[in-house]
C-alpha cells in the first residue's frame, strides 16, 4: 500500500498496543514502524532498476526482519524513554506489530510481499490497490479522532479499534468482490468459448468497482475489464499477443532468466522499428484497455558496450493523467447497454 495507509495502520497498531501507557508517542513509533520496511526503495539509488524491483518488498518485509529487528528497536526506545511507564518488551512489541503489519497489509495488494523470506515465496491475494482511498480516508479519521483525548480517555480507544475495525471489513470486502469480478470474468470466457489456461484478477488503481483481469491463452494474453456497475454482462478482452519465440535464442540469458522469474510469467515482448520492450502485464495498463495503451511496466530491452544484454525501465508518459483517470472514473460508472 503507499506510504500513508502505512503510517496510518502503523500508528492505530501501534496505539492499540501501548497508547494506554505512553499516550500519543505510541501513535508516533507505530507510524515510524509502518513505515521502516518501505525504506528498501533507497536501493534504487545504488542498483539497477531489475535489481531494485527484485529487493522490494524482500527482506525488510519478511517476518524474519521483524524479528531480528524489533528488540533492537524496542531496547533504543527503553533507553530513549528510560524510567517511563514502558520498557524494552513493551516498546518491543509495539515495533514488532507495527512492522508486521505492514507487509500482511501489503500481501492483498498486486505486488504481493515475500513473507517469509529467504524462501522464494510471494504472496499476492491482488484484492486491493496500492492505493485506495475507501480504505485509507475513513482509517485516517478514526486515527485523528483518536489523538484529539488524553490516553485513559475511553473514547480514545473505541476510535482507535473503529478504525482498526472498520478498514479489516473493507479488506475483507475485496476478497468478497474479487471473487465475484473472477466468476464474471470466467462466465465470459466460457461464454464466447475461449480456452485460457489461468487468470489473474485485480482491481483497478483507487476503487474496488472496477476490476481488471489478465487471461493467458495458449499464443496470447487477453485483458479484460468489469465493473460492479456494467449493465451489459457481456466483457470484452483486447488481445496481447506473447511475443515470448522473439527472445528465443536468449532465453537463457540470466538477466531474461530474472525479468520472467520477477514477471512471474506474465509478460509480453513488444517490438518496434528501434527497440524491444519487456512488459510485466501484472500492473496493468496506462489506461482502461486499449490496444494502444502502454504497460504500467515495461523495461527496454538493450545491449550495452561490452555487447552484455541490459533492462532499463521504459519511462512512464504522464502528460495525460488528467485524461486516463477520466476514463478509469468513467468506465467504473459501467459500460453502455
Amino acid at each position: 500500500m503507499d506510504s500513508l495507509t502505512q503510517i496510518i495502520l502503523g500508528a492505530a497498531v501501534g496505539e492499540a498496543t501501548l497508547g494506554k501507557k505512553v499516550g500519543n508517542k505510541a501513535i508516533l513509533w507505530g507510524a515510524v514502524a509502518g513505515t521502516i520496511p518501505d525504506l528498501d526503495v533507497l536501493s534504487n539509488f545504488f542498483v539497477d532498476n531489475v535489481t531494485a524491483n527484485e529487493l522490494h518488498r524482500g527482506f525488510s518485509h519478511s517476518i524474519l526482519f521483524c524479528v531480528i529487528t524489533a528488540p533492537i528497536f524496542g531496547w533504543l526506545l527503553s533507553k530513549l524513554y528510560k524510567n517511563r511507564e514502558a520498557g524494552w518488551w513493551d516498546w518491543s512489541k509495539l515495533m514488532f506489530l507495527g512492522l508486521v503489519t505492514h507487509p500482511i497489509l501489503d500481501a492483498f495488494t498486486t505486488w504481493g510481499t515475500q513473507l517469509f523470506w529467504p524462501f522464494k515465496i510471494k504472496i499476492a491475494f491482488n484484492t486491493i490497490s496500492v492505493i485506495d482511498p475507501l480504505y485509507t480516508l475513513p482509517f485516517l479519521a478514526c486515527v485523528l479522532l483518536t489523538m484529539r483525548y488524553k490516553r485513559n480517555h475511553p473514547k480514545r480507544r473505541k476510535y482507535n479499534y473503529l478504525g482498526l475495525l472498520i478498514s479489516s471489513f473493507y479488506l475483507l470486502i475485496t476478497v468478497i468482490l474479487q471473487q465475484n469480478a473472477k466468476a464474471n470474468f470466467v462466465a465470459s470466457l466460457e461464454n464466447k468459448s475461449i480456452p485460457f489456461i489461468k487468470i489473474q484478477t485485480r482491481p483497478t488503481l483507487m476503487n474496488s468497482i472496477l476490476w481488471t483481469a489478465n487471461v493467458e491463452t495458449e499464443d496470447s494474453f487477453l485483458i479484460g475489464y468489469y465493473s460492479l456497475f456494467d449493465k451489459d454482462d457481456v466483457i470484452h478482452f483486447s488481445e496481447f499477443p506473447k511475443n515470448h519465440e522473439a527472445l528465443a535464442d536468449i532465453k537463457e540469458n540470466s538477466l531474461l532468466v530474472r525479468l520472467v522469474q520477477l514477471t512471474e510469467g506474465w509478460y509480453t515482448i513488444e517490438r518496434t522499428p528501434d527497440n524491444i520492450y519487456f512488459n510485466d502485464l501484472r500492473f496493468g495498463l496506462l489506461g482502461v484497455g486499449s490496444k494502444t495503451d502502454r504497460f504500467v511496466f515495461s523495461y527496454e530491452l538493450y545491449v550495452d558496450d561490452q555487447g552484455n544484454l541490459r533492462a532499463r525501465e521504459r519511462e512512464r508518459e504522464m502528460a495525460n493523467a488528467g485524461g486516463l483517470l477520466k476514463k478509469l472514473f468513467l468506465r467504473i460508472l459501467g459500460n453502455k447497454t
